[in-house]
């Protein structure tokens, strides 16, 4: 059985405080791409994995063994897996690619065994696997809150193409929450941008685009900003880097941009993809 693990992008993401619990409270929009890695499973004697980039173990710092894992502990069934994940969603990215990877493996445990998991109490169990991963059961637009388990779909009416362009080096999101400058960080107008996407307002999209972490992670990676600013100086209309980095997109409505972007930065070595939000 195979089941498609959608990355994401945040078009706006808003570190609202440090909580006394150590975890940062969020608001953020983030939307699903028609980009992904590809899973694999079946029920079989053993519990196995292969990959299309190298090793992953067999334990709980992989996203996919985390969720079986959680799941077998809910519900307690016996069966094992023999899993094969395709991955094209570069790591340390911003794109989600761990939390999308968990997200389709409980979705595919849920079918194959037939546990008919509700609503809720998937979101509830997905939570234990990761900060995204409850966004990524669903896959559709929403104002995400709290540390990623309040989600509250809507609907883009904004229609649009997206450059995404990574850097080498990737951004560990713990060094770039560490590094917020509380004084000085920005907080974006979250609901504001929700506006502009449910009322086609192209141009306050592109306006309304902000991220806290940015100016840290620009600390951390100066290829991001670097990358920023050059997707702006190629006209695309809007640019930001999506989730602690080190992925930036590019927004625009024109193919011709669109395609300039791709093989500039493609030319100076830069992972890109062409791709859009997912309908």
């Amino acid at each position: 059985m195979k089941e498609k693990a959608f990355a994401k992008i945040n078009l706006c993401l808003d570190v609202v405080r440090r909580r006394d619990d150590g975890y940062h409270e969020l608001k953020m929009i983030m939307v699903p791409l028609n980009y992904y890695d590809s899973l694999h499973m079946h029920i079989a004697d053993k519990m196995s994995m292969v990959q299309n980039v190298g090793y992953i173990p067999l334990d709980d710092k992989n996203t996919v063994i985390k969720a079986i894992n959680v799941l077998r502990e809910e519900y307690g069934f016996k069966e094992n897996f023999s899993i094969s994940l395709t991955k094209h969603i570069p790591t340390q990215a911003g794109l989600a690619g761990g939390s999308a990877d968990g997200a389709a493996a409980i979705r595919l445990v849920d079918r194959l065994l037939h546990l008919n998991i509700p609503k809720d109490k998937m979101l509830e169990l997905a939570a234990k696997v990761g900060a995204d991963v409850p966004f990524c059961c669903i896959n559709k637009p929403a104002v995400v809150k709290g540390i990623g388990e309040i989600i509250e779909p809507f609907d883009i009416n904004c229609d649009f193409e997206i450059l995404l362009v990574k850097p080498k080096k990737g951004v560990m999101t713990k060094k770039a929450f560490e590094n917020i400058d509380y004084q000085n960080c920005i907080h974006p107008d979250v609901d504001k941008l929700k506006q502009a996407l449910e009322n086609d307002d192209y141009d306050n999209v592109c306006h309304n685009l902000a991220n806290t972490l940015e100016a840290s992670s620009f600390k951390l990676n100066n290829q991001i900003e670097d990358i920023k600013k050059q997707l702006m100086e190629i006209g695309f209309d809007g640019s930001l880097m999506t989730g602690s980095g080190s992925t930036v997109f590019g927004l625009t409505r024109d193919i011709k941009t669109l395609e300039k972007g791709y093989n500039i930065m493609r030319e100076q070595g830069y992972f890109v993809r062409k791709t859009k939000i997912l309908q």
